[in-house]
This record gives structure tokens, sequence and C-alpha cells, in this order.
């Protein structure tokens, strides 16, 4: 068929001409009023651009293998309409006053909008994302790859940075790494679903899952069949006595630094946990979502690090890099390692191979242990400021949780109760904050006000100031 001439949307334009083929094909009687139906459509929705030039109607009509006069007399009518314009010597052109109702694409990503401040605890800085190491790392990864590693990878990922973060996860926490159980995700989500999978392959249908804890590690099972049992947590970790009456034989644990809490696990309950798993011929999930990140001394090791054969280790860049990375890692114990790999492959045929051999050389090159010392600095400083900023404006406001991660604990008094009204006041005066009841599976009865708040992503002034409307908020 013969091209149309058009502007910058010409590809585009050429690809509506489908459009007019099955209209050419109506009966004789209908096939004028189909051609302009199908014409006036296609300018509508947005397949013909404004501005777009068309066919001369001799062509189109041959393209099409219709008379002329039904063409000349489709460009007539939509010229009188306004979807056309023609000029004596110049041809027909799509008219610029059409409106295309072309969608628009929505933004689901998860933020807070309207807020003065955000304290909505997860997200890190990502102001402080290395912009000129990562490109650095990423030139040198486009000139010296070879062209092979650009095809499908080993579902683990690249040996190259499974080998990497073997050393990395052996030097930083304590975690028993071998290269060849290491499983490169994007980040726990897919870890957790992998594993959820391997879970329900094995007749595995309940998971125990730390009360209060993440939300989402309940739905991640759900999702691959797997029911989620809370389990109340005390003041040393996932609360024995409940767990073995749950009748799970696998359970997820935050144990460096509680999930929402803040607490570290005992050394007694670690190894409690260990002896249950071994006990039920079961398995320990460990995620430690942000394990690096101790501020008053070196951050207590990987559970794993004690019995490698009864605990999955997992762990992402979401809290030292970016979450949008979607960069993760898994380790998987000898005897689960197969069939996980073997679902990795099935779900999407490895990581991209691009990505990896990025973060490969940002690891070996010692970028990401200064990107790691930079974050502990920053957010060590924003802790400080939060604490201080809370006995500032809120006397009497109790911290709980050990020095570490990205979010504090923090139970007001109650005279500034009941937690709805505080929370109503709060949201009014324009601080996000998410209250500790928000991670307590069915909720939290109680009226008393105990926040989570997330500070690393607000700088310390805007800490101060967001303290600040709080308190104001709140004395109204």
């Amino acid at each position: 068929m013969t091209s149309p001439q058009t502007g910058p949307e010409g590809p585009a334009a050429s690809s509506a001409w489908e459009l007019l083929l099955p209209a050419a094909a109506a009966p004789p009687r209908a096939r004028g009023r189909s051609l302009q139906a199908a014409l006036r459509e296609a300018v509508r929705s947005g397949r013909l651009a404004p501005g777009t030039r068309l066919p001369s109607s001799r062509d189109l009509a041959a393209d099409l293998g219709v008379s002329r006069g039904l063409i000349t007399e489709a460009y007539e009518q939509l010229t009188a309409e306004g979807y056309l314009r023609s000029g004596r010597g110049s041809g027909t052109w799509v008219g610029a006053a059409v409106r295309a109702a072309r969608p628009h694409a929505r933004d689901l990503a998860p933020r807070t909008p309207g807020a003065r401040v955000d304290f909505v605890p997860g997200t890190p800085d990502l102001s402080l994302f290395p912009r000129a190491a990562w490109a650095a790392a990423q030139r040198g990864v486009l000139a010296d790859l070879p062209h092979q590693e650009l095809g499908y990878p080993d579902p683990r990922g690249l040996p190259r940075l499974r080998t990497a973060l073997a050393g990395l996860l052996a030097r930083r926490r304590g975690v028993v790494a071998d290269p060849e159980r290491i499983v490169v995700v994007s980040g726990v989500a897919q870890a957790s679903a992998l594993l959820g999978s391997a879970l329900h392959a094995r007749g595995v249908r309940a998971v125990a899952v730390e009360d209060p804890g993440s939300p989402q590690h309940a739905s991640l099972y759900a999702a691959a069949g797997v029911t989620a049992v809370p389990v109340p947590v005390d003041g040393e970790g996932l609360a024995m006595e409940p767990l073995r009456a749950s009748g799970a034989r696998a359970a997820v644990v935050t144990p460096a630094h509680q999930f929402p809490t803040g607490i570290a696990y005992s050394a007694r309950r670690r190894t409690e946990l260990l002896d249950w798993a071994r006990s039920v011929d079961g398995i320990l999930l460990e995620d430690d979502y942000d394990g690096d990140f101790r501020y008053d001394r070196a951050p207590v090791g990987a559970l794993q690090g004690l019995d490698p054969e009864h605990v999955a280790y997992t762990g992402s860049v979401s809290k030292s890099l970016a979450p949008g990375l979607r960069l993760g890692w898994l380790l998987v114990p000898r005897g689960w390692a197969e069939e996980v790999v073997e679902r990795k492959r099935t779900m999407d045929l490895g990581h991209p191979a691009l990505d990896q051999a990025l973060f490969a050389r940002f690891l070996e090159r010692g970028d990401y242990d200064r990107q790691l010392r930079r974050c502990q600095r920053a957010y060590r400083e924003r802790r400080d400021a939060l604490v201080a900023a809370l006995g500032e404006h809120f006397p009497g406001a109790g911290v709980s949780g050990i020095a570490a991660g990205l979010h504090v604990i923090v139970t007001l008094p109650e005279r500034y109760g009941p937690r709805e009204r505080f929370l109503a006041r709060v949201a009014e005066a324009g601080v996000a904050v998410r209250p500790l009841a928000d991670h307590a599976h069915g909720g939290a009865p109680e009226e008393d006000v105990r926040l989570v708040l997330g500070y690393a992503h607000v700088a310390p002034a805007r800490i101060h100031e967001g303290v600040r409307l709080m308190a104001k908020a709140a004395a109204r």
C-alpha cells in the first residue's frame, strides 16, 4: 500500500490505515458510510494525529480497492465536520483543532500526596543515590561487557555478581555465603514469592509471620497459596509458645531489627527459633531489610550464619540505594536450592544481565561500601534529630527500639489520646504519620498513641518542623 506523507507522527499514521481495510470490505451500499466512520474514528482516537497528511484520493482508493468517488466523498464529509482540512493543491490533512481522546497512564506508585512533612516509614533518602559512581560503573560495564553476557543469564544470577555478593554478605552480615546458593532477585518481594511457591509445592500451607510486622509478608505468601498465621512478638522476638501452637513449619522473621517494633532478637530467642526449625523439619525466612544500619554499635550478625541449612536469607538495595532498582538477593539452604532456582527460571528467565553486571562492578570497586557509610552517617544524624525534636515538643514521649534502621517507635503520653483524634488532627496539619496499629494483624484496640515514624528520607530541619506541627495540632 502507498505510504501516506506524514509529519512527526508518520509511523503511527501509517499503521492507522489498517483501520480502513474492514470498512473497504463492507457491502457496497454501506461501504461509503463505513469508510467515513472508520476514518473519523482513526482521527478521533489519535491513530491519525493532528497535522498528518493523508494520501491522495486516487492513491488511497487504489490501495483499498474501492472507487475514487467513495474516498473523495469521505474526505469532503470529514472536512465539513472539521476532522480534516484541505487546500487547493496542498492535499488533505488531519485538522489541527481535533483533540484526540488519548488515554493517560496512571501513576500507582505508593506516595503520600499533599503532605507538608512525610514520616511514613519505608523509604530511604533517594537524593543520596550515588549518581556519579553509578554512571561511572555503567560506562565501564558498557565498555567491557562481552557480547555473550547480554544473552539469557544463569537464572541464579551472573557468577561475577554472586561471587561479589557472597563476599559482601560474609564480611558485613556474618552470612555463610555459598555463591552457588545465591539467587539474584527483584527485591525481597520476589524472594518471598519464590519461597512461598516452594513451600506450597512441599505441602506447606501455613507460614508464621510477626505480629506486629510487615503487612506485605501476608499478602506475598497468600499469593502463593500459603496462609500467614500471625504470631505475637514479645521483648525478645517471635514468641515461642504461640509459634509452637500455630502448627506452622515455616516462619518469617526480622531478627536484626524487628519491623516495626525496633527490637533486636535476643541470643536466647535466636537459639530457640533454630531449635524449633530443626524439630519440625522447617525453615526460617530471614528478612534482613536494614541490617547494615546500626548506630550505637556493630550490627547483630544474621541468623543464617548459625544454621544455613534451616534459614533462607534475603536482602536488597532498597534501603541502601533505591527501591526502584528492584535488586536483591536470596540465599537458600542446600536442600531448597534446585527448586527455588527452577521457579526463578520459570518466573522471568533471570534478572536483567546489564543491571547485574553494573552492580557487580559497583561492589568490586568498593562503591557500595562507601554508599553504606554515607547513608549510615546521614540516617544516624536524622534519628538523633527526631529524638531531640520529640523530647522538645512532646515531653514524656517514649522512643523504643534499638538505635538502628530507618524508623522509630514513639509512644505519646495519655493526654494526647485518643489515637484516632490525634491522627485526624495531625493529618489536617499536613503531617503524614503511620500508627503502630496499622502493622498489627486485625488492628490494635487500645487508644494509646503509638507511632511508627520514618526519618531517613526527611532532612533534619524538616524533621524538627514536622514534629513541631504535630505538637501544635495535638494541642488544639
